[in-house]
């Protein structure tokens, strides 16, 4: 059967895996081949669409003054300076014919943080656990409804300022995501003072716990693991990357380094839990078995121990979220060289450049009907056929910027592109 609940960034436990799916290898959205529908969606977003049912739920927020981007591969660290009343809006939209159900303006006002010259006020993306959906706006809060859009509670969790912690003054907006798990929403809020995660009562938003972090600002969802029964949340992270008790937040292990402006989710598959970053003086990968305790070091690299399957301080991800298809490990990174791993050893098995060199890559592959779709932020979508050698498959323009995580539903993929929603679905 099908994945049809894509019900959180990457899906089902962030995999980015859909099963079942059979999904077309090629499309125009020009030409509308293989379009199942382009709707506009007004303002800016870079959240992912996530799916419940027959339902697709995506934001956006407005501003009158700035709704630019500037995409592209560049190291400016400046804020947009745009102090216009904005509108942050959640939109639904049915899934087979792209018509809008309802919308809603979850809230109003000037942003209490600025954001990135790249980025958007509504960069996180929503969760729902099929009774409820979650949007995520930073500092302007968050925000539970029903699926039919009646607001069930707001939260407000203060001013969640992440920016460059090297100079505050450059502030580049929230993209942290909400995920539901074990019958509770995990936030992670890493911010330039007072960083924690925290487990809330789905039913009224209330911390069930709260968990300092010694942490600098970082742009990480947080993943849910299990191992024999026992639920731990996994957060990445530069000074603290770890692994939380879900029932009490405990921390359970802690590894300290790696990029110092951590950004991809780990994930899990293969039985390791997977996780990256690359800025600064290191790139790593490393592979962590989900029975670490304790303060654990990477030992040299591409050894196991107790707590590694394998590591390596090269070959990380600074954007994109990695993904594990069967034995494979797929990491690529912010121009576009995708490099294929052997899961369990650590190997690389081939690191392939896709594009021109000159494209930025900041949306997270996703995989489904043994390929892999990768997209430019430029909105061209490489197509890769999964495997230990480097096979590209096509090319598909999709005619206009795109930041976000696509997301799959039955036969279909999902885009949020700087303007629309688009269904991509063969006939």
């Amino acid at each position: 059967m099908a994945t049809i609940n894509w019900p959180q960034f990457r899906g089902p436990s962030a995999s980015g895996v859909a099963v079942g799916s059979k999904l077309p290898t090629a499309w125009n959205v020009e030409e509308k081949k293989n379009l199942l529908f382009k709707t506009p969606l007004p303002g800016l977003g870079h959240s992912s669409p996530i799916v419940w049912g027959e339902k697709v739920f995506v934001t956006a927020a407005l501003s009158p003054k700035n709704n630019d981007l500037k995409v592209g591969l560049y190291g400016e660290i400046a804020s947009v300076e745009d102090d216009s009343e904005h509108e942050w809006r959640i939109y639904c939209v049915h899934k087979r014919s792209g018509k809008i159900l309802w919308q809603k303006t979850a809230h109003k006002g000037v942003p209490k943080v600025k954001r990135h010259t790249k980025a958007t006020q509504a960069s996180a993306t929503m969760a729902t656990d099929g009774k409820r959906v979650l949007a995520f706006f930073g500092s302007e809060g968050l925000f539970c409804y029903d699926l039919a859009g009646k607001l069930l509670w707001k939260r407000d969790l203060g001013i969640l300022d992440s920016g460059f912690y090297m100079v505050p003054t450059a502030q580049w907006g929230w993209a942290s995501s909400p995920i539901f798990a074990d019958g509770k929403i995990i936030v992670q809020c890493d911010i330039q003072k007072g960083s924690f995660v925290a487990a809330l009562d789905p039913a009224t938003g209330k911390d069930i716990w709260r968990t300092p972090r010694t942490e600098v600002p970082t742009w990480s969802t947080p993943t849910l693991c299990t191992v024999g029964g026992k639920p731990q949340v996994v957060c990445n992270g530069w000074k603290h990357i770890g692994g939380y008790d879900v029932k009490t937040g405990k921390s359970l292990w802690k590894l300290t380094g790696g990029g110092d402006i951590p950004v991809p989710t780990p994930i899990v598959g293969q039985g390791l839990i997977f996780i990256t970053s690359a800025h600064g003086r290191q790139a790593p990968i490393y592979a962590v078995r989900p029975t670490a305790t304790g303060e654990i070091v990477l030992p040299p690299e591409n050894m196991g121990s107790m707590h590694f399957g394998w590591g390596t301080v090269r070959g990380g991800a600074y954007m994109q979220t990695p993904l594990v298809l069967g034995p494979h490990l797929y990491v690529c990174n912010d121009a576009g060289i995708l490099s294929c791993y052997d899961a369990q050893s650590g190997q690389r098995l081939y690191q392939e450049r896709m594009g021109t060199g000159r494209t930025g890559f900041s949306a997270s592959a996703v995989a489904a009907d043994g390929k892999l779709y990768y997209t430019s932020e430029e909105g061209e979508i490489f197509v890769v056929q999964a495997g230990a050698t480097f096979k590209l498959l096509s090319q598909n323009p999709m005619g206009e910027v795109c930041m976000a995580t696509p997301a799959i539903s039955e036969n279909a993929l999902y885009f949020h592109t700087q303007g629309h929603l688009v269904g991509i679905a063969a006939p």
